[in-house]
């Protein structure tokens, strides 16, 4: 079964349409391998961007061994000066924080403010 519904693209054609539509009809252009280096090109580049971070992280990393190791051998130092018993949790000041349903309410509104906030961005 054939349709019967009229294009009115395909009746009003300019002068344009029509050099278009014979421009796309015609062979391809010859590109003496121009595509294929373009293609390579855009591979390597790729390859060249997902290697970039996993190399910046490992010279990284090796840029700070030695300060994490430094950081490490102190922490427990540090630890130590603290004393334990400004800790404990009687002296904590509980009495003052808010109530956990306003804490709630206070998460979810900030979530609602940040929904429309992505909302309004799109």
């Amino acid at each position: 079964m054939e349709s019967k519904i009229i294009n009115m693209v395909d009746r009003l054609k300019d002068k344009e349409d029509q050099r278009l539509e014979s421009l796309f009809r015609s062979d391809p252009v010859v590109d003496d391998g121009f595509s294929v280096r373009v293609i390579s090109r855009v591979r390597r580049q790729m390859w060249l961007r997902r290697l970039a971070l996993p190399c910046a992280f490992i010279v990284g990393a090796a840029i700070s061994a030695k300060p994490l190791t430094q950081l490490a051998r102190t922490l427990p130092e540090l630890f130590g000066a603290v004393p334990v018993s400004s800790l404990s949790m009687d002296r904590l000041p509980i009495e003052s924080l808010p109530a956990m349903s306003t804490i709630l309410m206070g998460v979810m509104l900030l979530g609602t403010l940040l929904m429309i906030g992505r909302m309004l961005e799109e």
